[in-house]
């Protein structure tokens, strides 16, 4: 059966739509940013203590004095283990999701409830929404509105708008025509039917569908971290880059506080809306028995919730809770940057981190604020053509990201090379004996049971050798190249070498790894990996233009092996999540080096 080229179709529309609805699409991006940025705005201002107190109060009022306790107990949490921003960022992106979500859905779905013939139509459009993984979404939204938040909440909006419009559509539907009926026999108006009659007895319903679209919303956020999202999401990601189960056992545990609440108090808020649900609530309440029952139960009236707001915010204002940080000096000769903001991505290469890490520290020096995610290769290249990513530090050419240079090359700026000769390989420990090239591989897969461990799948490295390499060795069909990631394929080199078993893992020169570990690289006799990359720096296209003294200090970056592998080596040790800690260690370390890299004279 001939192929249909569906693919094709569909990344011709795609050019399609970028080349001619590109103002649409920008419009959304500054108004969606917008609404996420207000909203973490309003979120961030207070101190993490007195918002969970707010936030408690809330509980207490929709739930019971119990619920208000373990509230405050759980945002306390958070921020006790330093996810509070993260957490903030993350409720915000679900809010701003979750409110387009509902203005799109509400009115769908009841009109899909008064029409079958909507109805017929939007049901296989809502399943395929829905079934499609919603990891997809994110693919055509980095190339609609960039990297960051704004593809992140689009694919949220997309995944979680079926149940908003099913559990309206149910609703409305599962109102007793009866009534609806009674209603229209006394004259009403269908508008009134459906304002007075239909919405009231079918807010249970629909409240139900709004707790679905958050909780659907709050699965997201991992996903969305993957693009540069930030928030508890980003936290995940780079826990799972990095193999950090703390790091992610923290994230994870923050997410869960955020579910837990927003599920209680849209559920709870479903119940006063509700005619419905109001009447069992007084129904409960006086059939509350014991004191302590009553305690537990207790919900303040609204005054009363307001009052306890209003106190939380006057003690927080007495105690000096709100403000920021000093600003800089403003004469201060160090302080070039004048509090200008500038973005950097990185991938969760060693010397990426590492390099990424020091000029953050650099230009914080300068005064500069800074801000460095974790990326996939695609998305990082994509965000920088975009302009949304200033600095990356970790592009490997002429050959391991020609791919990426030769689509972006116009929209962005070589810095120049700031280490090299590298060298990419395969490596075995150094028991392996008898494998001392590729060529060895041959016919021995069964000894590595049939798998060469890699690392990221958007890495040059990995195209390369999937492409090229293993099919100049005859290895093709023979070793399954298993994509992951730089720390996962470091953990697995780690395991198998503690339990000296045959392992074949991706590498690089420079790295850690050798002098961690007593490796081989595997020669290339014929030169399958190409000629050593230089390490160069990339910025936007007219970074140099809006920051010229940065540009400079980048165009005149260099470090040694013997900097670079020392820099890496203080990071390994210093842990994850300490990086720039690390960073302040070297520099002091190797006085005067941090004035050279950015000189502020001359």
């Amino acid at each position: 059966m001939p192929r249909i080229p569906v693919g094709e179709w569909v990344n011709d529309a795609v050019d399609w739509l970028q080349t001619h609805l590109s103002p649409v699409f920008d419009f959304a991006s500054t108004a969606i940013s917008g609404m996420q940025d207000g909203i973490y705005t309003v979120l961030a201002a207070p101190e993490p203590l007195l918002l969970a107190g707010i936030l408690a109060v809330v509980a207490c009022r929709l739930r019971g004095l119990m619920a208000g306790v373990l509230a405050f107990a759980g945002f306390a949490l958070i921020d006790s283990i330093e996810m509070w921003d993260d957490a903030m960022s993350t409720l915000s992106l679900v809010l701003v999701a979750t409110v387009i979500t509902l203005v799109v859905a509400v009115p769908l779905g009841i009109w899909s409830a008064r029409s079958r013939t909507v109805s017929a139509v939007t049901r296989p459009v809502m399943d395929f929404m829905q079934t499609m993984p919603a990891m997809v979404y994110l693919i055509p939204g980095v190339l609609f509105f960039g990297v960051g938040a704004v593809p992140g909440i689009i694919a949220t909006i997309i995944f979680a708008l079926p149940p908003g419009v099913r559990m309206t559509e149910l609703g409305i539907r599962q109102v007793d025509a009866e009534l609806v009926e009674a209603a229209e026999a006394f004259g009403t108006r269908p508008r009134d039917t459906l304002t007075r009659v239909q919405l009231p007895l079918a807010l249970p319903t629909i409240m139900a569908g709004v707790n679905q679209v958050i909780m659907l919303g709050l699965s997201m956020v991992v996903i969305a971290g993957m693009v540069g999202a930030g928030g508890l999401g980003g936290a995940v990601y780079r826990a799972l880059g990095n193999v950090d189960v703390g790091l992610g056992f923290e994230a994870g545990l923050s997410i869960v506080v955020l579910a837990m609440y927003l599920d209680r108090m849209t559920g709870a808020l479903g119940r006063q809306v509700s005619p419905l649900g109001r009447r069992a609530l007084a129904k409960a309440r006086a059939l509350a028995g014991s004191r302590g029952q009553k305690i537990r139960n207790y919900r303040p009236r609204p005054a009363v919730a307001v009052m306890g707001v209003v106190v939380l915010a006057l003690v927080a204002g007495g105690l000096g809770m709100f403000g920021g940080a000093e600003p800089a000096d403003a004469d201060d000769p160090a302080n070039v940057g004048q509090g200008e903001k500038i973005s950097m991505g990185y991938i969760p290469w060693d010397e990426g981190i590492a390099s990424t890490f020091l000029w953050k520290e650099l230009l914080e020096r300068r005064g500069y604020e800074v801000d460095a995610q974790q990326y996939e290769a695609g998305s990082l290249y994509t965000g920088q053509a975009t302009g949304q990513i200033d600095i990356q530090t970790d592009s490997w050419l002429p050959v391991t990201h020609e791919k990426y240079w030769a689509k972006y090359r116009d929209d962005l700026e070589d810095m120049g090379s700031w280490y090299g000769p590298t060298s990419l390989e395969l490596s075995v420990p150094s028991y392996m004996k008898g494998i001392d090239s590729l060529d060895d591989l041959k016919g021995r897969s069964d000894r590595f049971k049939g798998r060469i461990i890699g690392i990221e799948p958007s890495a040059g490295m990995m195209g390369l050798l999937k492409d090229k390499v293993l099919k100049d060795y005859g290895l093709e069909g023979e070793y399954e190249v298993v994509d992951g990631s730089t720390p996962g394929m470091l953990a697995e080199l780690k395991r198998a070498y503690a339990e000296k078993e045959p392992v074949v893992t991706t590498l690089w020169s420079p790295h850690w790894a050798y002098s961690t570990y007593d490796l081989r690289k595997l020669k290339d006799p014929k030169g399958s990996w190409g000629k050593g990359d230089g390490v160069h720096t990339l910025t936007r296209k007219g970074f140099s233009a809006d920051h010229p003294a940065v540009g400079r200090w980048l165009e005149d970056f260099r470090l040694t092996e013997k900097q670079l592998t020392g820099l890496e080596a203080k990071i390994q040790a210093g842990g994850k999540g300490k990086e720039q800690d690390a960073v302040r260690a070297w520099l002091g370390e190797n006085p005067g080096l941090a004035e050279k890299l950015a000189p502020t004279a001359g």
